[in-house]
């Protein structure tokens, strides 16, 4: 048993939110060493709350991975999403108070995670990037833009000059031996200014990411975000990243399916589109295929059609389908079967 362990692929996941869920909740179907390395600069909701009133490191992103790598019963990964809708505790979720309790008591954000871990027996590990209580500023034409939930209602296009962290944030160290490890580092899929990028302005992080031997592979978004990333093809997201990388990645997976014209104008009518594939980067490997997912919502009266999703989202099986192809492809060793208490989707 042990002798397999030292022969499982180390795989790293990097971001935050829905993005980085959806590729942990497919690759934890797989007999791989999970890391997941997620921002701490969250600072909306009940993450922003606890952030100001308790002086926390930010749970939010940290709750999300968490809940995708767990192997505990429905029950529990349910509490730790529950959001309460009334009272004194109205927007907050469990995980995040949980989380936050945690800290209070170990004296440490670190130790808090590791014992939520614990509880949700979590089929991989979750590390914050930096332990550091870091804000994240942006400087758009002449204003400076304070805090991410601020930044995420800003229009950058065009006018972003800088992004940075204050202070600037030390990388957690643990974080950064997962990283030197790596056989493989997702970056995962996400909001580029407020949840990509703020992993790769935290000191330690880029530099780690560019001397690692690590096949580098960029998760390229489903749709565009129009304060954000208006008009963005494939191509642009990767330049983007490059630039804050300070280095090219190895790989890119992006969708090349069109989702279905309702979900299409539903987007439309804030602003946001699909991200075209009519520009891709040039030099890394390109992996472009349908990822959409086709989830569709339950439905409590028997023979009444079930309704599908109204949102555009990869499919975590496909997603992390293609990324196990890139992970076979290290070595002549033949690919790994999905767990055999996997659930089919």
């Amino acid at each position: 048993m042990r002798s397999q362990r030292k022969t499982r692929k180390k795989i790293v996941v990097i971001g935050g939110g829905t993005g980085t869920f959806t590729v942990l909740s497919g690759l934890k179907e797989y007999p791989y060493d999970l890391t997941a390395i997620v921002a701490m600069s969250d600072s909306g909701g009940s993450t922003g709350l606890l952030r100001d009133e308790l002086g926390v490191l930010p749970p939010g992103d940290v709750r999300t991975c968490l809940i995708a790598l767990s192997r505990s019963d429905k029950l529990m990964r349910a509490l730790m999403s529950y959001r309460f809708e009334n009272g004194a505790l109205q927007g907050h979720s469990f995980g995040n108070l949980l989380l936050s309790a945690l800290e209070k008591v170990t004296g440490s954000f670190d130790a808090a995670v590791e014992k939520a871990s614990d509880i949700l027996r979590t089929g991989g590990r979750v590390l914050p990037s930096t332990l550091d209580k870091v804000t994240l500023v942006a400087t758009v034409g002449k204003r400076t833009i304070r805090g991410e939930e601020q930044i995420q209602q800003t229009h950058l296009n065009g006018s972003l000059k800088k992004l940075h962290l204050e202070p600037e944030g030390k990388a957690n160290p643990k974080a950064l031996r997962a990283i030197r490890e790596a056989d493989v580092i997702v970056i995962a899929p996400g909001n580029l200014y407020a949840s990509i990028i703020p992993n790769l302005l935290v000191r330690g992080i880029p530099e780690a990411i560019r001397a690692s031997k690590a096949k580098k592979v960029f998760v390229c978004n489903l749709m565009t975000k129009v304060e954000h990333t208006h008009g963005f093809s494939v191509a642009d997201y990767v330049a983007a990243l490059e630039s804050y990388l300070g280095s090219p990645v190895d790989v890119v997976i992006f969708n090349n399916k069109v989702p279905s014209e309702k979900l299409r104008k539903r987007y439309a009518r804030e602003g946001d589109t699909l991200v075209s594939w009519d520009a891709l980067p040039q030099g890394p490997e390109l992996l472009g295929l349908n990822l959409l997912s086709r989830r569709y919502h339950a439905t409590n009266k028997v023979g009444t059609p079930s309704v599908e999703s109204s949102l555009v989202r990869h499919d975590p099986d496909k997603l992390a389908a293609t990324i196990v192809g890139i992970v076979k492809r290290l070595d002549s060793s033949p690919a790994p079967r999905r767990r055999e208490n996997a659930t089919a989707r």
